[in-house]
């Protein structure tokens, strides 16, 4: 009798921190969307200055009104074919274009604009980069090292350790240069240097390539639970079966702009919920779905349409459609880039 009362406080004690764990990573949409975003691009235009004959130079225009917008507790995939901007995005972001592009728009982060000085503080910080490429990584340095410099809190040996672990990556991987790994292992390091850093943006630009199903499995599901603690992550894929496996919101790119950002429940059946009709025939042209390739090609920087990017390969086009480039506007709960999407 005196052993019962005890063991009833004992499991409302182990119970109580579970219940509470289960309701802070589990947060719903409806309550993301009421958050200050952590990032905000508005009308992002990036261009280049090229020489052609001579000493002529030419502003070549690659990103043109571009649009995002990510929430804390947000996974937002940035998904596209090759050229379309998504990593030129995350560089303007980051602030690391070369010194020949001109950037205008308008980026915020936490609501106060995201500028030079301000990206040099929190880049690293407050904002770390999952690169594309496996020689962002310190050559004369040890890996082990290279990621316990991203830890802001907590013992930096241990958190390293327990990351690669995590990335199925052996204890004697730590005192390897980067020349000593394969790409797989080279690309693990980098989205455990990530994981580690504490940031509150994270920006992934194609962090699974190269990657065994079980890495790509824990990749993503980390990705998620950073994002559920707290932390706004953008994807960049050319995969948009990768992105629907963890993402809230998918952006799609074409020739540089956003066309359209919908929500993964949208991404289903015929495409029937999407606004954009490249957005449809991306969607189309999976091989579980039509696998219907789309006819022509995206447009080069150079040779762009005057109106809507996607008119010369578009089954819906009108005339109306050649004037000028769609203004992008609010539908069904996402963002298109389209005058017939209803």
């Amino acid at each position: 009798m005196s052993l019962a009362a005890p063991l009833k406080k004992e499991k409302k004690k182990l119970i109580k921190p579970k219940q509470i764990e289960v309701q802070k990573i589990m947060k719903p949409v409806k309550d993301i969307k009421k958050l200050q975003a952590t990032i905000e691009v508005q009308d992002l235009s990036v261009s280049f200055i090229q020489y052609t004959k001579g000493l002529q130079q030419k502003d070549l225009k690659v990103i043109s009104s571009l649009n995002i917008d990510i929430h804390p507790g947000e996974i937002l995939a940035v998904v596209g074919s090759s050229g379309s901007g998504k990593s030129l995005l995350a560089h303007a972001i980051l602030g690391i274009l070369p010194s020949n592009a001109t950037v205008t728009g308008k980026i915020t982060y936490k609501g106060e604009p995201l500028t030079s000085k301000r990206q040099e503080k929190l880049r690293g910080k407050e904002i770390a980069l999952v690169p594309q490429s496996v020689n962002y990584l310190d050559p004369l340095m040890r890996v082990g090292k290279q990621v316990r410099t991203a830890v802001k809190d907590g013992d930096p040996i241990k958190a390293q350790r327990e990351v690669f672990s995590r990335y199925y990556l052996k204890p004697e991987v730590e005192n390897l240069f980067p020349f000593q790994l394969s790409g797989g292992m080279a690309r693990r390091v980098l989205v455990s240097t990530a994981v580690v850093s504490g940031a509150q943006l994270i920006i992934a630009d194609e962090p699974t390539p190269g990657l065994d199903t079980a890495s790509v499995k824990e990749a993503l599901k980390c990705f998620r639970e950073l994002a559920d603690h707290g932390a706004a992550v953008m994807l960049i894929s050319h995969d948009i079966e990768t992105a629907l496996k963890i993402a809230d919101r998918i952006a799609v790119f074409y020739a540089g702009t956003t066309v359209e950002v919908a929500p993964v429940e949208d991404f289903k059946g015929k495409g029937e919920g999407l606004r954009h009709p490249y957005s449809k025939a991306l969607w189309g042209a999976l091989p579980q779905n039509d696998f219907m390739p789309i006819a022509g090609f995206q447009p080069l920087p150079s040779a762009l349409p005057p109106g809507c990017l996607f008119e010369p390969r578009c089954s819906m086009v009108t005339p109306d459609c050649s004037k000028a480039q769609p203004e992008a506007r609010t539908l069904r709960n996402g963002m298109v880039r389209c005058i017939h999407a209803t």
